[in-house]
């Protein structure tokens, strides 16, 4: 016997990303998924550094002239904002967890503090290394 074939129902459909109004708390949501993701190209980062260090001083010299440049310390800099943002966005998860702001005023004021200590962090870190060096 042969099985029956059901019947097609029009299945709704879940909203998605063009009907909802972008939020801060959405935002951040965001960008602490991308900073999570992009912590794999900066622990690469930390990884060769340390072979090169491990290697001696002429391997050492070509990955310090690069992180050195322009380019490299760019690079370490926005590196420094995404330890630093998603660290943030971590800590604002962890007081989550304890039931504690989820009213709209602190919801929304933790999604800019996030933003804005993980921009003041990463400042006060360059200045500390640039002015110990």
């Amino acid at each position: 016997m042969a099985p029956t074939a059901r019947p097609t129902v029009a299945q709704p459909m879940s909203p998605h990303l063009q009907i909802y109004r972008w939020t801060w708390t959405m935002a951040m949501s965001v960008f602490h998924r991308i900073t999570g993701t992009a912590l794999y190209g900066g622990t690469a980062l930390v990884a060769i550094w340390l072979v090169a260090l491990a290697s001696g001083p002429v391997g050492y010299s070509y990955v310090a002239g690069f992180f050195g440049s322009i380019f490299g310390r760019l690079i370490l800099f926005v590196y420094t904002w995404i330890l630093m943002h998603h660290m943030l966005g971590g800590i604002r998860h962890l007081i989550w967890d304890t039931g504690v702001g989820f009213d709209r005023e602190k919801r929304l004021s933790m999604a800019r503090l996030t933003l804005i200590g993980s921009v003041a962090l990463t400042l006060v870190i360059w200045a500390v290394a640039l002015l110990v060096r």
